[in-house]
Parts: structure tokens; C-alpha cells; sequence
């Protein structure tokens, strides 16, 4: 399988390159060259395979030879050593829990895939290589476990200083070892331009190897795809028909993904694109405009994103058409009060405690309920305890530790919004 990148002015390159390499040097992303139907067969076996066996099937369609099957399997065994439980949360309305990872959020997944390719290509390259991230809270923090102690690599994290919870910077700025958290000052989106930045600039890659693992990397991206298979497969057989997917959305790797699943055969009825306040997408599908605009700080914190990288592969899969995607994907955007109050009123008539993601989730899904017959499928994208100071006083309630960091001191390194900076701090490092 080869990969292309969606500016179109970059050439065509393995999965081993498009993985080490990040971002193609057009500024684009790295898509597969072609995206194959599965067999009916396998389909109609989905609910006898595990979550591993779905898995392999998934991601060997991408990787090809490049890993040995034997390989391939290991990879994927410990990536998904981890539970995805679809639950029952209303008649004809589930979610998919995805964060019963080590760092309680979706991105486990995709972040322990990642590290796992990229510490099989770096042996067989002899390599070491500098992992770049930027994050809105949950990435660093998964992406800081999946890499964690890896030989031969290290991984540079970038988060907005005073905009992700306690508990999110805890988790990626008490390990140490391999790993560096830089707390910028200013928003998401410019520790993403940072990211992007260094990606172009032709004297820090000869210097290091620089490689992504943001959802821009198509490595990080590609598994997520697999849960939806997986949560397609626990759903009851009369339930599969006429399936919505509602699907929380920042930077739109994990929709997109959902996408790719779709193309792969998985017969999603319909998509909906859930944001906060942070509505550029949304607004998109209802205008065909596309507006970037600065972040906006939110309780949903993960999805803080003005600029979201993966639009970019959403319109390659639809041939730029705005028409084409607005039949597949609908997006609405949710306030912080709407937000506070779904976990309020879903706590109080069904015992289900949402966190604020997929909170949003879930008022996408209500809404387009009301006017068509559907089983929908929301996704819950985090824990409630990483968002305990949002949860608690609306479900009335303390919730039980899912971690602590006792004693653990904050390791961080403070970097002003500039990017001449952020590459000296890495010429140095």
C-alpha cells in the first residue's frame, strides 16, 4: 500500500516512510491509495471474531508486508489489550466506551499502535527518532504512556498552558525519562502551528528525525477505525440496520477514521460531526464555507480546535465536494450550559454519568433522533474522572479515582508561542 498526500504535490511513499515521516513536504497528510471493500465474510462473522482478530484484519489492509503478519499480530494484540464495551443507555441508543485505556481516552489506541510501529521501523532502521506532539489534553497524556521508557525514541509534547485539566497534565508531565512536556503560552491551535512548523523546516530535519504523533500521522489515525467495527459487532443483529454514528469531534482523526470504516464496507447509515463551541466544521456542512478561527476554551477541552488538521483528509475522501459530505456527515455545535446540562439530565433519567465529550456527543445524537427512526451510537471518548471539577456538581456526586499522582512532581518546561524558540529548544535538546 501506498500513501499520497492530499495537497497532491508531494510523492508517493510506504507506510513505513509515511509513518516516520509524519507530515508528506507539501503541508499536506499522508491518505492510502486506495481504501478496499472487505469481503461480505467477513461481516457476516464480525460478531464471532475478537477484538484483536477485527483488528489485524483492519490495519493488514494498510501495513501490507511492510510488517510481518507474526509481527503485525503482536503489535495489535498489545495495542488492544484493553476493553471496548458498547452499552445500553436508552432503547435504540448505545455508546461505545472508549476509554478504558491506561490513560482513560480514545487515543490509547491510536498512541500505543503508533509507538509500537514506530519502535519496530526504528530497530530495523537502527534510528532514533524525536516524537512531536501537540495536544488538547487527551493526546499528550496517551501518547506519553504509549512511548513511554520505548528505546531510541524520544517524545516532545506541547500543550496550552492553563487550558487542559489538573489531571491531563499530570498525566504527561510526571513521567519523565523519554518524555518532555512544553507548557506554551497561548492556545491549541499554536502548539499545533509549532508542530507543523518544525515538520517544514528543512534545518531541524536534517538535524533529528522528526516524526508526528498527532492524528496527523497516519499511523495514529488508521486503528481507530477498528472500534468501530468492533462496536458495530456487539450491537444486537436487529439493531445494525439504519445505524447514526455520533461522534465527538476536535481535530476529526477519530470521525475520520469512522469515515474509512465506512468506505471499508461497514454499513453506517449516517454520520454527525458533534463540536463545542469550536464549530468550524459544523458550520462547513451547513454552508460550504470553511472558516479557521482561534480556539475557544471550553470544558470539553480535547475538542478545542479552530483549525482541525484531518478536514483535510474528510474533503480528499469526498473529492473536495461539499454536497457529497454534507449527505454522509451532519455537525451541530454545543455550548458548555448544554453541555453541563445533557450529564445532568442523562445522570438523573438513566444512572449514565457522561463525561463532557461525549456529552456532546450524545445532544448531537437526541437531535437528529427526533426526526428520523434510527439506533444511534454515540461515543464516550473519555472518563468522567478526568473531568471530575465538570461532572461532579452537575450529577451531584463524588466519582471514584481512576488514578493518583501522590507525590509525583510536575516536570514541564515553560515556552513562549514563537517558533525560532521551540527550535532551538530542539536544536539543544
Amino acid at each position: 500500500m501506498n500513501y499520497y498526500s492530499t495537497n497532491g504535490n508531494a510523492k508517493k511513499v510506504s507506510f513505513q516512510e509515511a509513518v516516520f515521516k509524519g507530515l508528506p513536504e507539501d503541508n499536506g497528510l499522508y491518505m492510502p491509495e486506495t481504501i478496499p471493500t472487505l469481503p461480505s465474510s467477513f461481516f457476516s462473522n464480525l460478531d464471532q471474531l475478537s477484538l484483536s482478530e477485527i483488528g489485524f484484519k483492519v490495519m493488514q489492509i494498510f501495513v501490507g508486508n511492510e510488517i510481518p503478519d507474526k509481527k503485525l499480530h503482536q503489535i495489535i494484540d498489545e495495542t488492544l489489550r484493553l476493553e471496548i464495551p458498547l452499552k445500553k443507555v436508552q432503547d435504540d441508543v448505545f455508546t461505545l466506551e472508549l476509554f478504558h485505556g491506561p490513560t482513560f481516552a480514545f487515543k490509547d489506541v491510536g498512541a500505543r499502535f503508533l509507538a509500537r510501529c514506530l519502535s519496530y521501523f526504528s530497530r530495523q532502521s537502527n534510528k532514533k527518532l524525536t516524537v512531536l506532539v501537540a495536544t488538547s489534553g487527551d493526546t499528550g497524556s496517551a501518547v506519553a504512556q504509549g512511548f513511554y521508557g520505548v528505546p531510541n525514541i524520544d517524545v516532545v509534547i506541547l500543550y496550552p498552558s492553563g487550558k487542559i485539566s489538573r489531571f491531563q497534565e499530570q498525566q504527561m508531565t510526571t513521567l519523565g525519562k523519554n518524555i518532555t512536556a512544553l507548557e506554551v503560552d497561548g492556545v491549541f491551535d499554536d502548539c499545533q502551528r509549532l508542530v507543523k512548523s518544525a515538520f517544514l523546516d528543512d534545518e531541524l530535519n536534517e538535524e533529528l528525525n522528526l516524526t508526528s504523533a498527532n492524528s496527523i500521522n497516519i499511523a495514529r489515525m488508521l486503528p481507530q477505525s477498528i472500534y468501530y467495527f468492533y462496536g458495530f459487532a456487539q450491537l444486537p443483529a436487529e439493531k445494525r440496520k439504519n445505524l447514526v454514528l455520533s461522534v465527538p469531534s476536535g481535530n476529526y482523526g477519530n470521525l475520520t477514521a469512522g469515515l474509512i470504516a465506512q468506505k471499508m464496507g461497514l454499513p453506517i447509515k449516517h454520520f454527525l460531526a458533534c463540536s463545542n463551541s469550536n464549530d468550524t466544521v459544523p458550520k462547513y456542512l451547513k454552508t460550504g464555507e470553511y472558516e479557521a478561527k482561534p480556539s475557544i476554551s471550553t470544558i470539553s477541552n480535547a475538542m478545542d480546535v479552530g483549525d482541525p488538521s484531518n478536514f483535510a483528509r474528510m474533503l480528499d475522501l469526498y473529492s473536495g465536494s461539499h454536497q457529497k459530505m454534507k449527505e454522509n456527515i451532519s455537525g451541530d455545535s454545543y455550548s458548555d450550559e448544554e453541555t453541563r446540562s445533557a450529564i445532568k439530565k442523562v445522570y438523573e433519567s438513566t444512572g449514565y454519568i457522561l463525561d463532557p465529550h461525549g456529552a456532546v456527543g450524545w445532544l448531537g445524537l437526541k437531535k437528529y433522533l427526533k426526526s428520523t427512526s434510527a439506533t444511534g451510537l454515540f461515543l464516550e471518548t473519555a472518563h468522567p474522572y478526568k473531568f471530575k471539577d465538570t461532572v461532579e456538581p452537575e450529577i451531584g456526586k463524588k466519582l471514584t479515582p481512576v488514578l493518583e499522582f501522590k507525590d509525583q512532581e510536575k516536570r514541564s518546561v515553560p515556552l513562549e508561542n514563537n517558533f525560532q524558540v521551540f527550535k532551538q529548544f530542539l536544536m539543544d535538546a
